[in-house]
């Protein structure tokens, strides 16, 4: 070999190499303090664009106690064209015109000032046309869509949906309602999945008991349709709520559901569409539930199709039982598993975050780094002092 062709292949070798070796690095994204609008940063989510942009969004609370899901909530967003490495600065993207009226449900519960706006619940969505969808909900009882076609740097104005829950309504009176939260997904065929959960908001904060479903998208975001009920509450499944979905390599969709179940572990179904069809709910044993939102991604690089999943591995105590009656379950130890078969099996279970640790969503980018936002904090509770960006690759992942 040529002296300047040796000199080419070993740089070369050693990228490929470098590039390989494990690492994860973490960057707080929203921190409380630094805004002093806001006490509170919930609800994260993350996607990766067909461009390779990445966006980060959460809910900005303006109180930190109380009955906060209702409380003077403004959705923020940031982002990032290199990887997740630098970030934007926070921008609010959620505004509905006009004259704004408190849920009648959340007025039934103390604390609660009939003044303030709750924009809550964002979902975004990656197309593979380069635009982004996003659904956001006003109140837990109106929901809206708008879209972006640069990248998240600028929205369209806010077009109302909420007539296409009026079909759930036969099968689940329905009073308070919610999108997501996190991202969604777009369908091989270019559907759009978002799942929701419905509440008749007579329970807990006004949004138990409920049931999970989703609503989709055959037309690029111009109309949406709602699906069936796809996990009913019964005394097996108690209140599914937040749901996230992915597609399989067979091109049905996998929900995989948080709900307060005995079991304390998390409700998988499928479908054919995402929509319709649903498969009869089970447990995962293998992926614990303390009662908290999760993040699922397809990671599809360098040959391998792989599932990835994020959520706070843990119920009291650190136990990996069900937990005696009347204890909570803590939010700490948000880690990241694999599953090399579909979903069948989580072989792989690698700790993001030692201590408390809650709401997570997670992505990947391009280059194939892993990014997993999360809620972090220095004690236990729902919710933490930010929310914070890890970065890192397969090698640290499986390492």
């Amino acid at each position: 070999m040529k002296p300047i062709l040796a000199s080419v292949f070993f740089c070369a070798l050693c990228s490929v190499l470098t590039a390989a070796d494990p690492f994860i690095e973490k960057q707080d994204l929203f921190v409380v303090g630094d805004d002093p609008a806001y006490k509170l940063y919930h609800i994260p989510g993350v996607v990766v664009t067909a461009k390779g942009t990445v966006l980060t969004w959460c809910e900005a609370r303006k109180r930190s106690a109380g009955v906060s899901d209702w409380d003077d909530i403004r959705i923020l967003l940031r982002r990032s064209t290199d990887d997740g490495k630098t970030w934007s600065a926070p921008t609010s993207i959620a505004n509905v015109e006009g004259p704004k009226q408190k849920n009648p449900f959340a007025l039934k519960m103390k604390n609660v000032d009939p003044n303030d706006v709750t924009y809550n619940n964002p979902v975004l969505i990656a197309d593979k046309d380069g635009t982004v969808h996003m659904l956001f909900c006003l109140e837990y009882e109106r929901v809206f869509y708008q879209r972006s076609e640069d990248d998240g740097v600028s929205w369209s104005k806010p077009s109302e949906i909420t007539s296409a829950f009026a079909s759930f309504k036969k099968d689940y009176d329905w009073k308070v309602l919610a999108t997501g939260p996190n991202h969604s997904i777009q369908l091989r065929t270019g559907r759009l999945i978002v799942p929701v959960w419905l509440s008749t908001g007579t329970g807990g904060n006004a949004h138990r008991p409920s049931v999970t479903a989703t609503i989709y998208s055959d037309d690029s975001g111009k109309t949406w349709k709602a699906g069936d009920i796809a996990v009913p509450c019964t005394e097996e499944w108690i209140n599914p709520n937040e749901t996230v979905a992915i597609e399989l390599n067979d091109g049905s969709v996998m929900l995989n559901v948080r709900s307060e179940s005995k079991a304390h572990r998390r409700l998988i179904t499928t479908s054919k569409d995402g929509a319709t069809g649903w498969s009869t709910p089970k447990f995962d044993n293998a992926l614990l539930e303390p009662i908290c939102m999760g993040g699922i991604v397809r990671y599809n690089h360098a040959g391998q199709s792989l599932i990835l999943f994020s959520n706070p591995h843990n119920l009291e105590g650190g136990r990996e039982s069900t937990p005696e009656p009347g204890k909570s379950r803590a939010r700490k130890n948000v880690s990241v598993k694999i599953s090399r078969d579909e979903g069948q099996t989580w072989p792989v279970n690698k700790l993001i975050e030692n201590g408390p640790s809650m709401y997570s969503d997670i992505a990947v980018t391009k280059a194939g780094t892993i990014l997993c936002f999360y809620g972090r904090g220095t004690k236990p509770g729902f919710a933490g002092a930010g929310l914070t960006l890890a970065r890192f690759n397969l090698a640290w992942l499986e390492h």
